[in-house]
């Protein structure tokens, strides 16, 4: 009898206690589920049509893809935004930009030599919504493009920005190539990542201005533009975390990145 007690004691007790745990867990409030954690990787990668895209991811962790295409022309990808850079149909690669790439939201134009400046590209890519951004010179050609000159400042969308930085020759005989004052280069801050694509230039004291560059595309290719020993002199003035020489023609890159330890440099194909 005595266990019999002692075992209806129990029973009622673990009663009690689970019925106490019940009534606390069903006065709080629910717990929504957790969305299911995802990563955007940085890295590299090859599109559809076959070119080399670069992934980087801004400050708030989103993915900007920068599309290679050729020589002085690149694509970039954000959200739903559309940017090309100098879009140019033939030069060693033909791009066919109707059927390789949407149309474009923005387009900038660092100048209007042929190998930047190409109507028929940007006709190809122009939309209803489509802005255009160019030098003065090649802006007077188009009649269709926005003049932007050095120093002026865009903003393109709410978190995308474009600021116009100089890009000349300073080498004596051959500051006819690219006037000083009349190109552009352009820094693109998206969502916090910088991007400078230098355009067609010497390695300016103007670089030294430039601050906080995570992505620099440098041109190599004297006359036109730098030599090696130039670009490693720009890059140390501009302290990029990552620098894609890009309009290199046949200039032979391959002991850049020992010239400049501290900087990822990366040596892609787009000639």
């Amino acid at each position: 009898m005595k266990k019999l007690t002692l075992l209806l004691a129990a029973v009622a007790v673990a009663s009690l206690t689970l019925g106490c745990k019940q009534s606390k867990q069903a006065n709080q409030p629910e717990q929504p589920d957790q969305p299911e954690q995802t990563s955007v990787e940085q890295g590299t990668k090859v599109s559809p049509a076959g070119y080399e895209v670069e992934r980087f991811l801004t400050d708030s962790g989103e993915p900007v893809d920068i599309t290679l295409i050729k020589h002085g022309t690149l694509a970039i990808h954000f959200e739903d935004f559309w940017i090309h850079i100098d879009p140019v149909i033939q030069h060693g690669k033909t791009t066919n930009y109707a059927t390789e790439f949407p149309k474009a939201d923005f387009i900038l134009i660092t100048h209007e030599h042929g190998d930047h400046l190409d109507a028929e590209a940007i006709a190809a890519l122009t939309g209803d919504q489509t802005r255009i951004l160019a030098n003065a010179a090649a802006a007077e050609k188009l009649g269709t493009a926005e003049d932007l000159s050095n120093g002026d400042s865009q903003a393109l969308a709410n978190v995308i920005s474009v600021d116009a930085v100089p890009a000349y020759n300073t080498t004596p005989g051959r500051e006819k190539f690219h006037p000083k004052g009349n190109g552009n280069g352009y820094v693109l801050t998206i969502d916090g990542l910088r991007i400078y694509i230098a355009g067609d230039t010497e390695d300016i004291p103007e670089m030294a201005d430039l601050t906080d560059i995570d992505v620099a595309f440098l041109p190599v290719n004297q006359p036109y533009t730098m030599t090696v020993e130039q670009c490693v002199n720009a890059a140390k003035m501009i302290k990029p975390k990552v620098l894609i020489p890009y309009h290199f023609g046949d200039t032979d890159l391959s002991g850049l990145p020992a010239l400049l330890p501290d900087i990822d440099v990366r040596l892609r194909q787009m000639q």
